[in-house]
């Protein structure tokens, strides 16, 4: 079972790799697409759409090098393995991501207060629709694989392509209604359009940031797993009474894709060594079948049901069962 395990997380990485590197390849391309049609062109909006492109690449490179890292098993100066570089590439990519919606804004305002005429902003439209097809595409991929590996990494990188997608889309429709105000109304003065789209622009992209940021800064602060796993676990536990008469002092945090559970368990004082540690790994194996990857701590102490009246016990027997460990108990003491 343990091969088996072994073989699902070298298979987990090599793809995690494979898509992360792909968002790279693509968001090079649109990077270089993109700035020099709005270069070409003079659209403030559509360099704005290229700044935003190039800090999704480099999300994108910071996300392949933060799964390459992550998926480094554990080693004597790091025994809880690698995987909060997932978290901290999330955290310094909404940082990039606040620093991108920025300089956009700053841009954006000059260029409002002193509007510039757009050459062929047909171009423009043609580039923001092939960025848009591209990056639903490519973040498809990434929030398939980043869900089923639970990749917080993989996650983040596609909810920057996720919002170039709405600003690539409102990038194309101002850039539409130039166009169209053009040919239709051809002395309307509709430039100032394209800075307001970028303001626009850069204030989707600061509400990704900061969802971005409580995401991935959360398992930084070793909070506790969802409730509904956590509950999860206890069904794990619970289905291992009566041999496991109770069990307490539940713990639980995340780091990257991984999980940390530890938790103590009851049961039977005359139970043999071995047969306790039996029990700790079924438990163990039960819930690393559930959520792969998860490191598993069981401490294991001795329970004659003398605190089953007590919340703590968290005690997993009947009442008949109580009696009876409690008959049994005191026949082995007056013995």
């Amino acid at each position: 079972m343990r091969q088996k395990m072994e073989s699902s997380a070298a298979n987990i990485n090599k793809r995690k790799s494979e898509v992360a590197l792909l968002s790279v390849i693509s968001n090079t391309a649109l990077v270089i697409l993109k700035i020099t049609t709005g270069l070409a062109i003079g659209s403030v909006s559509v360099i704005s759409e290229a700044v935003h492109s190039g800090v999704d690449l480099l999300a994108s490179l910071i996300a392949f090098l933060a799964v390459k890292v992550a998926g480094k098993p554990a080693d004597e100066n790091h025994h809880f393995g690698h995987n909060k570089v997932e978290n901290i590439s999330g955290v310094v990519e909404a940082l990039l991501i606040f620093l991108a919606a920025g300089w956009i804004l700053f841009e954006a305002y000059k260029r409002l207060m002193d509007p510039e005429q757009i050459d062929s902003p047909g171009w423009g439209v043609a580039v923001m629709l092939i960025s848009s097809g591209a990056n639903i595409f490519v973040s498809q991929r990434l929030f398939c694989v980043g869900k089923e590996t639970d990749s917080v990494a993989l996650q983040a990188d596609a909810w920057h392509l996720r919002t170039d997608i709405y600003t690539s889309s409102g990038v194309m429709a101002g850039l539409a209604i130039i166009w169209i105000g053009e040919l239709l109304f051809p002395r309307a003065d509709l430039h100032w359009v394209d800075p307001l789209v970028a303001i626009g622009v850069a204030l989707l992209i600061l509400k990704a940031a900061w969802r971005l940021t409580m995401e991935s800064a959360k398992d930084l602060m070793d909070v506790s797993l969802p409730e509904d796993e956590e509950e999860c676990i206890r069904k794990y536990i619970t289905v291992f009474a009566p041999t496991v008469r109770g069990f307490h002092r539940l713990r639980t945090r995340k780091a990257g894709s991984s999980r940390f559970v530890e938790f103590h368990v009851r049961v039977d004082p005359t139970m043999s060594v071995d047969e306790s540690h039996r029990i700790s790994d079924m438990i163990a194996d039960a819930i690393k079948l559930q959520y792969p990857g998860t490191t598993v701590t069981v401490h294991i102490e001795p329970c004659n049901c003398a605190l089953a009246h007590e919340d703590t016990c968290g005690c997993l027997l009947s009442q008949d069962e109580r009696k009876a460990v409690l008959k049994k108990a005191s026949n082995l003491s007056s013995e």
